[in-house]
C-alpha cells in the first residue's frame, strides 16, 4: 500500500504504457486477480481467460492487449506479470532510510565502511572487512576477516559470511544462510576420517539472491563461484569447489557435490541432486528429484534417478505404471506354461505306443510260421 492514493494515469506514465478507460481512477493497491477489490490492480496473465478476468472486482488490469468484454479501466503492456512486478517494485516498496551503524554492533580493526550503510544491532564485522555504500546487514549477521561485501546489498539476520569471501554488488542473502562453511572432504587413515583442511574461498557475483539457510561451501584450493544473476531458493547445498554458471535458477533442496559445474540459464528442480565432477550444459533443464551422476548437454532436458532423457524417462514411467497388470500375466503365463509341461502331447503318446506295436508285430510274423512240432503231411509214392 502506498500512503496516497495513485492513479492509473500516474501507472501508466511509470510503464510508458496507455490507458483504456479512465485515467484518473485512484488506485491504493495491487492483489491477485481473484482477491482484488475496486480500487487495486491487478493483472491477466497469458494463461487466464477472460471469463476469470471478468469475474475480478478489480479497479484497473494490466493487460497485454485491449479486452472489449472488461469494463474496467485497462493498461495495455507488453508483458502484465512483469509490469505488475515493475509497478510494485517502484511505487508500492517502502525504501528504509539508511539506518546508520549501531553502537551495539562490533567491528574489528582495519574495518571499511561506505556511504549510507545500515549496520543494525549485534553485527559482527572481522578485522579488514569491507562493506559497500548503501548495504545492509540486519542484525546477527557475521562477516569475517577479510572478507568484502559490494554495494545495494541485503544480508538478512543471521546470516554468516566466513572469512576470505567475496560479494558483489546487489546481492540480496535470505537469513540463516552460511557461505564458506567448510567443504566436506576427508580422507581414510588408519582406519579414521581425517579432515583435508579447507584452504580455498567463495565468490559470489552481482545480482545473485540466496535463499534462507543455504549452505555454500568454501574451495578446497581456488574458489566456489556462484556468477552473476543466479538465484537460488532455500534449503540448497552447494559443495566445494562448484562452478554455478550466470542466470541459474536453483529450486529448494537441490543438492550439488563438489567440483561440478553448470552453463548458463540451467534449471535445475526441487529436491534433484548432482554428483560430484559432473558438468551441465548451458540452457540445460534438471527436473524435480532427479538424480544426475552423468554429463549434460546443452539444452538437454533429464529426469528421473538415475537421470534420463526426459522423453525416455516419460516412456519407462508410463511401463512402470502398468507392472501390477504386466506382473499378472507373467504369472498367467508361467501357470500356463507349466500345465502344458505337465500335460502328454500326441507326439508323447505315439512315442510310448510305438514298442507295443512292435512287439505285436512280432508276435504275428513267429505265428504265421509252421511249428517244429507239427509233421508235413506225406505224399503217397504212386506204384508203376
Amino acid at each position: 500500500m502506498t500512503d496516497s492514493p495513485l492513479t492509473t494515469g500516474r501507472i501508466a506514465a511509470v510503464l510508458h504504457a496507455r490507458v483504456v478507460g479512465s485515467s484518473d481512477l485512484p488506485i491504493t493497491g495491487v492483489a491477485a486477480l481473484d482477491e482484488a477489490g475496486e480500487s487495486d490492480l491487478s493483472f491477466v496473465a497469458a494463461h487466464v481467460t477472460v471469463t476469470a478476468a471478468r469475474s475480478s472486482r478489480a479497479g484497473a488490469l494490466l493487460v497485454n492487449r485491449h479486452l472489449d468484454e472488461l469494463s474496467c479501466a485497462q493498461i495495455i503492456v507488453p508483458h502484465p506479470a512483469l509490469a505488475m512486478a515493475q509497478v510494485v517494485e517502484a511505487l508500492f516498496l517502502k525504501q528504509r532510510p539508511a539506518f546508520g551503524i549501531s553502537n551495539l554492533a562490533s567491528r574489528g580493526q582495519h574495518v571499511t565502511l561506505g556511504r549510507e550503510v545500515s549496520i543494525w544491532p549485534f553485527v559482527t564485522l572481522d578485522d579488514h572487512v569491507s562493506i559497500g555504500r548503501g548495504t545492509t546487514l540486519f542484525p546477527g549477521v557475521f562477516v569475517g576477516a577479510g572478507s568484502t561485501i559490494g554495494e545495494d546489498c541485503l544480508i538478512y539476520p543471521n546470516v554468516t559470511v566466513r572469512e576470505g569471501i567475496t560479494i558483489g554488488n546487489r546481492v540480496i542473502i535470505h537469513a540463516g544462510t552460511v557461505i564458506g562453511s567448510d567443504g566436506f572432504g576427508y580422507l581414510q587413515e588408519a582406519g579414521r576420517h581425517r579432515k583435508i583442511p579447507q584452504v580455498g574461498t567463495v565468490i559470489i557475483e552481482d545480482d545473485v539472491e540466496l535463499g534462507a539457510n543455504v549452505a555454500v561451501d568454501r574451495a578446497t584450493f581456488g574458489k566456489t563461484v556462484i556468477r552473476r544473476g543466479t538465484k537460488i531458493d532455500n534449503l540448497v547445498q552447494i559443495a566445494h569447489n562448484v562452478e554455478i554458471g550466470e542466470d541459474n535458477i536453483l529450486v529448494s533442496q537441490v543438492g550439488i557435490a563438489g567440483s561440478s559445474k553448470t552453463g548458463h540459464h540451467v534449471m535445475v528442480g526441487g529436491q534433484a541432486g548432482i554428483a560430484d565432477h559432473v558438468s551441465v550444459g548451458d540452457l540445460a533443464m534438471v527436473a524435480a528429484r532427479a538424480g544426475l551422476n552423468r554429463d549434460v548437454a546443452a539444452k538437454e532436458i533429464v529426469s528421473g534417478a538415475p537421470a534420463l532423457p526426459h522423453r525416455t524417462w516419460l516412456k519407462a514411467m508410463a511401463v512402470v505404471a502398468k507392472l501390477p497388470e504386466l506382473r499378472e500375466q507373467v504369472r498367467a503365463l508361467e501357470l500356463r506354461m507349466t500345465t502344458l509341461e505337465r500335460k502328454p502331447t500326441s507326439s508323447t503318446r505315439s512315442a510310448k505306443t510305438e514298442p507295443r506295436h512292435a512287439e505285436r508285430a512280432s508276435r504275428a510274423r513267429r505265428s504265421s510260421k509252421p511249428s517244429p512240432r507239427v509233421r508235413a503231411k506225406r505224399t503217397p509214392k504212386r506204384r508203376r
